[in-house]
């Protein structure tokens, strides 16, 4: 179904979300939006109703089916934003969201662990049911995927099987895509046995097109200068005008970032948008997969206070320098505010060497050409 404005109802959560964010003057609202919200409202409900009948779902040894949602369309039409805001309010604990691409990564992740455990005991189990079972037995009720897409011949030959028995467990599906589900694993060698998935998609979900009038991400950027060059309050201020400007007003509240079993504070995040000082994310024991897992969570991230660095910051700039080409590669929208000119961010010889694709990248992260485009997947080099 493709999402048309209708006559007004009651509103539920995510709805009710929505239109104080639009009150707030936060964004415009858009017609498709407000009943794409509508409809995230209804699988709410619908799992807030299945939370009270619990009990006698657990008698009947069923969980109760609540059908979910695969939202599609368009890059920057609010998809995510929607998301955001189904995630937040939506009122059930076992619940979890996470980008597909990490989501696949730790199925085959656990598939390999079950395999070398199995060839040591001679073991001949299945592997994606060894892989669902400690899903099915955390209670989990609601699966969220972000940038829902399958482009690699490994997903696509799994999906039916971990899905199905995920729904049979009773496991609701909301995903977000830029394709409809006709429209995964396009061409994709032995396509014809991934077409029960896309079967047992649609049955387990609505399946409903966003075709919302604006480029949001777009929106948010367009006509600003996304760099500072100084230090102190006038830097400060410049950061805070543009952290305003792509959340809408919105002052944003403190997040985690899950990554490989641990939580990376978020000191400030609102509508797909992080804030974070340089510390945050160079000072702190990170590496490329908690940067690649910040980068699939926003579309924009400020940094303050990126300072010259030399020999005796060494940590802080290979940091520096894996953070923006994860956050490159990705298409994450960067402002940030820099103690000084980006060609003198490396004060000696050794890690002037080592900054020169980092400053390239940097000087093409400000301009209006990548202002301009959607989210990648780093990992297939298709858009996201």
């Amino acid at each position: 179904m493709t999402i048309q404005e209708t006559s007004p109802r009651t509103e539920g959560p995510v709805s009710a979300a929505y239109a104080a964010l639009v009150e707030r003057g936060a964004f415009v609202g858009d017609g498709a939006q407000r009943e794409a919200a509508r409809l995230l409202d209804g699988v709410a409900e619908g799992l807030a109703n299945g939370k009270r009948a619990g009990f006698l779902a657990r008698l009947r040894d069923k969980p109760e089916p609540v059908k979910g949602l695969y939202l599609f369309g368009e890059v920057g039409r609010g998809k995510t934003m929607l998301m955001d805001l189904f995630f937040a309010n939506v009122p059930i604990g076992q619940k979890r969201r996470v980008h597909f691409h990490e989501f696949m990564d730790e199925i085959h992740a656990g598939i390999a662990a079950f395999r070398k455990k199995a060839k040591a005991k001679g073991d001949d189990g299945d592997p994606i049911e060894a892989v669902v079972k400690p899903i099915i037995k955390s209670g989990l009720r609601l699966l969220c995927l972000d940038e829902f897409h399958v482009h690699d011949i490994t997903n696509a030959m799994l999906l039916y099987r971990l899905f199905d028995k995920l729904f049979v467990a009773g496991v609701t599906l909301v995903a977000t895509s830029n394709v409809a589900p006709d429209g995964l694993y396009k061409d994709g060698l032995n396509r014809e046995l991934f077409v029960p998935f896309i079967k047992l998609l649609k049955e387990r979900t609505l399946v409903a097109e966003l075709p919302a009038a604006r480029d949001y991400r777009r929106l948010k950027f367009a006509g600003q200068d996304v760099y500072y060059f100084g230090t102190g309050p006038a830097a400060r201020a410049a950061m805070d005008k543009l952290w305003l400007r792509i959340t809408g007003g919105e002052a944003g509240a403190p997040a985690s970032v899950e990554s490989i079993g641990r939580q990376i504070a978020v000191p400030l995040a609102a509508l797909g948008a992080a804030r974070f000082g340089f510390a945050d994310l160079c000072e702190k024991p990170l590496g490329s997969r908690d940067f690649v897992r910040i980068a699939h969570a926003f579309d924009s991230i400020i940094i303050d206070d990126v300072p010259q660095m030399d020999r005796t910051r060494s940590d802080w700039a290979k940091r520096f320098i894996l953070l923006i080409d994860n956050l490159y590669d990705r298409g994450v929208k960067l402002g940030a505010s820099f103690a000084v000119p980006l060609e003198q961010l490396a004060s000696d010889d050794k890690t002037a060497f080592e900054f020169q694709r980092t400053v390239s990248r940097l000087i093409e992260m400000q301009s209006e050409d990548y202002l301009a485009q959607g989210l990648r997947d780093a990992g297939a080099a298709e858009p996201a």
